[in-house]
């Protein structure tokens, strides 16, 4: 089913020098072990850096007997050193410590471990919460717990901090100062340890290994209490190579020039620190490459890893494509792409024969007979201002009793998908169209989602329907599903909408909205926007009184230069009452679809669950909340978002301080999934935690998300229209964990891509201010959000004219006074205190690296400070330009 380089391939390349993985025929399961050339008794074998890997029967042993435990490896971006696997029961991750240990592994892979004797297990101080010891947990909250998502600093080279959102974590350097030299860092003044151990064979991996002072012996271990250790174990087994073995960075020619390997292979560099280094031959090379590498010093290249040998610190690579200069828009894009595995060639002739070829194309009228005609109906769509693939459409048509009669409809992508066809084939292997600030990648060719499918305007179309007999409070009388034909009478933009509920009987003139079909009128349109809205409050005051929770976080909006493709500015994008009216309807109607093919369907359900915060990290923010004397209840999803809303003022100190909290609250959240009812044993697992519902699936955008595809089918089985698809649960399952992978790596895609436009912005644009809030204070550093562009930045007191710093604690809040040099020698230094929740101005400037940028903190009582209470909060997030 799919090429192996776009396999299932979750995350972004992920490990550090000196470490990958062979890649086998399907990119799963392979194992050197599997060469004959690997036996480790062969004479004058070059000493084994790596185990061999376990054999297949002897893993599938170890995991029926509990023996060894499978998870998906996450390596830290910053320390890479360190990965971790998720503890099967919830607790404190497992910690794998160093590249051998991580035994080729590479970001996203489902691997296998051992656990190591008790004696190697990793130490924590006992008065730490070792925060890092989750250290490289990515932003995973799903997209029904914060409308908007945050652009997380998540860029490889970009900025700094590739994907981790855990506490204070967000520079590229391990240390505090930016250089290194420590890894004692507070964490929201909680003292962490790393305790690294130097393997052998590791000192060429790429990354000197600072072994901390405080390290603790095995002697030592033995006394201390069980829960100052993490368990800590070894890669013994790959099962899925969900990496794609494909890397962006830089050509070198390697250092020693008489050796034999210089006449051969050149080295290959990555951009991501998680990925090893990589032996590529000369012959894949520039031809002048040799005689001229300086030319070819800021070209940024793709490689991908072939193999990687047991007595080797790198890889093996063939070099795939020359992308052009590092820090410009389109190769840098084409490499997050590539190393996401996101397929964006252009759909084979075998796929574009499957679309209907007779141009323009009209509904057959054997398909009119068999659907409900709505097209006399007052429909209409309403999206973002830009969008040209329109999945959904509403309609709300006053009954005489008061009540009304409420549709959304879907467009109806299966129609023109037939199951099994190569069309069907691509768009399950690609799985989700991807969005960039620049372009989207679509999971379906340009004349489905834009033209067939997409439900524009003044044109019959077919669509799957959930129609409501609704109360004005929001109730549900009955319920219909079926197949339908509509014509939308107009195309509504978010801010069209949004200004017909601001104007409720103002009259808007037509030259301030789209055109409008004759048999309709816009007064129509205005009440039937008027009408929803009213039903929509009420449906999210009752969400969310029963229980739901939502974590809004910041998302970056560019204006782009037309000509050069630049950005101009960005701003906070606003999340509306528009937006609210429709994402009411959509999850009213993903809702509905999710009870009725689980009625039909118990064990053939394609459903989306999202599991419960990780109980480590929950109890780590509830310590922080408490020294910090914030009364938050995290018992429940409902408890949380209320602690959330009623805690904080409207001030714009209060709102700023809310934005900082609702970041960190979003850290333990794991992501949701989607799942075959019949692959889940526990109904209690089925539960989607945010929405506080039992049953949850994602039926309204099909255009976009081959999941909702599968669940179209489904509802058409139900309904009888067709046989239900003859699947086994297991092998519904497999398509569910393959959309969950791609769907993780587009987001991840979508941050990378918020991240290089935001870079390039403080490059051509900067140096940008803002007012930021402290989030973490450690010995050296202190952690910001950015107020204005929702970026979070370390601010390190080396890079600020101070005279002396002071780390300390004042009862359990830690706390650095700064003395900063005076400007003028008449005057005396100014000293400034920083704390958790502190306003602080920083400036955003651009680095000498292609694409990174640093914060630095404003001196004191210069031009733009204000009191903390009249500081720019996060409530005002005005569309400024910079």
């Amino acid at each position: 089913m799919s090429h192996p380089d776009y396999r299932l391939n979750l995350r972004p390349l992920g490990t550090p020098r000196g470490v990958s993985s062979l890649l086998g025929p399907h990119g799963v399961g392979a194992s050197p072990g599997d060469k004959k050339s690997k036996s480790k008794t062969a004479r004058g074998k070059k000493k084994s850096i790596f185990e061999t890997y376990m054999s297949k029967e002897d893993v599938s042993e170890g995991l029926k007997r509990g023996t060894l435990i499978q998870g998906v490896l996450r390596i830290n971006p910053k320390k890479f050193h360190e990965a971790f696997i998720p503890s099967p029961d919830g607790d404190r991750d497992i910690f794998i410590d160093g590249v051998v240990a991580r035994n080729r592994a590479l970001n996203g892979d489902l691997v296998v471990v051992k656990l190591l004797p008790e004696e190697q297990w990793k130490v924590i101080k006992p008065e730490s919460n070792d925060k890092e010891t989750e250290g490289a947990y990515e932003s995973d909250l799903p997209e029904e717990l914060c409308g908007s998502q945050l652009p997380q600093q998540s860029l490889k080279g970009y900025n700094d901090s590739p994907d981790v959102i855990i506490e204070a974590q967000f520079d590229d350097s391990d240390s505090e100062d930016g250089h290194g030299n420590t890894q004692n860092a507070l964490v929201d003044g909680v003292k962490k340890l790393s305790v690294c151990v130097q393997e052998k064979g590791k000192e060429d991996a790429g990354a000197p290994v600072i072994k901390d002072e405080n390290t603790f012996t095995s002697q030592d271990s033995r006394v201390l209490p069980e829960k100052s250790l993490q368990r800590s174990a070894k890669v013994v087994y790959i099962l899925e190579k969900k990496h794609s073995r494909a890397a962006t960075g830089f050509l070198k020619l390697l250092a020693d020039k008489n050796s034999e390997l210089f006449r051969k292979y050149a080295l290959f560099s990555p951009s991501d620190h998680r990925v090893p280094r990589i032996y590529v031959p000369l012959k894949d090379c520039p031809q002048d490459f040799v005689t001229r590498p300086k030319d070819y010093a800021n070209t940024l290249f793709i490689c991908r890893i072939m193999d990687w040998k047991e007595d080797s610190n790198f890889a093996l690579g063939q070099l795939a494509k020359s992308l052009g200069q590092a820090g410009e828009i389109e190769p840098e894009t084409e490499g997050i792409l590539t190393e996401y595995g996101v397929d964006f060639s252009d759909f084979s002739s075998e796929v574009l024969e499957c679309l209907p070829q007779g141009l323009p194309w009209t509904v057959p009228p054997e398909e009119l007979s068999r659907r409900r005609d709505l097209r006399k109906d007052c429909i209409f769509t309403i999206d973002p201002s830009t969008a040209r693939d329109l999945d959904d459409a509403l309609s709300c048509k006053p009954l005489a009793d008061g009540n009304f009669e409420v549709g959304v409809h879907i467009a109806d992508v299966s129609y023109f998908v037939p199951e099994g066809s190569s069309l069907d084939k691509v768009a399950a292997e690609r799985a989700t169209s991807v969005y960039l600030v620049q372009k989207v990648v679509p999971m379906l060719p340009r004349l489905l989602c834009e033209e067939l499918c997409s439900l524009n305007p003044m044109t019959d179309k077919l669509t799957f329907s959930v129609i409501w007999t609704l109360t004005p409070k929001g109730k549900i009388l009955a319920e219909w599903f079926g197949r339908t034909i509509i014509r939308s009478c107009t195309k509504l933009s978010y801010e069209h909408a949004q200004s017909m509920i601001e104007s409720p009987t103002r009259r808007i003139p037509e030259r301030e909205l789209p055109a409008i079909s004759p048999e309709h009128t816009c007064d129509e349109v205005h009440r039937a926007v008027l009408n929803l809205h009213g039903i929509a409050k009420e449906l999210r005051r009752q969400r969310f009184a029963d229980g739901a929770l939502r974590l809004d976080q910041l998302k970056l909006a560019f204006t782009l230069d037309h000509e050069t493709g630049l950005p101009q500015g960005c701003h906070v994008y606003e999340y509306r009452d528009s937006n609210k009216l429709v994402e009411e309807f959509m999850l009213l109607a993903n809702m509905a679809v999710a009870h009725k093919i689980h009625r039909a369907f118990p064990e053939q359900a394609l459903l989306r669950r999202h599991p419960p915060p990780q109980t480590k990290m929950l109890n780590d923010l509830v310590e922080f909340c408490d020294q910090m004397g914030l009364p938050m209840d995290f018992s429940s999803a409902g408890a949380l978002n209320k602690s959330l809303t009623e805690m904080f003022g409207d001030d714009k100190y209060s709102l700023a301080r809310k934005e900082v909290l609702t970041n960190m609250c979003s850290r333990p959240m794991q992501m949701a999934v989607y799942f075959c009812s019949g692959a889940l044993r526990d109904p209690a697992q089925f539960r989607h935690y945010a929405l506080n519902v039992p049953l949850y699936t994602h039926f309204t955008s099909p255009i976009r998300r081959f999941a909702d595809v599968l669940v179209h089918r489904l509802l058409a089985s139900a309904l009888g229209y067709r046989e239900l698809p003859d699947v086994e649960p297991d092998t519904l399952q497999k398509q569910a964990d393959h959309c969950n992978d791609r769907r993780m790596a587009s987001k991840r895609v979508q941050e990378l891509s918020t991240g290089l436009f935001f870079a390039i912005l403080v490059r051509e644009s900067g140096p940008l201010e803002s007012e930021a809030m402290v989030m973490g204070v450690l010995n050296q550093a202190f952690d910001v959000l950015v107020l204005r562009y929702g970026v979070q930045k370390r601010v390190y007191c080396n890079m600020l004219p101070l005279r002396s710093h002071h780390f300390q604690k004042v009862g359990k809040k830690p706390e650095l006074t700064l003395i900063w040099e005076p400007e003028d020698l008449e005057q005396e230094p100014v000293k400034q205190v920083i704390t958790i929740f502190n306003l602080v101005e920083v400036v955003l400037q651009a680095e000498a690296t292609a694409l990174k940028y640093s914060a630095v903190l404003k001196r004191p009582g210069t031009e733009g400070l204000l009191d903390p209470q009249d500081q720019l909060g996060c409530g005002d997030h005005e569309e400024e330009q910079d």
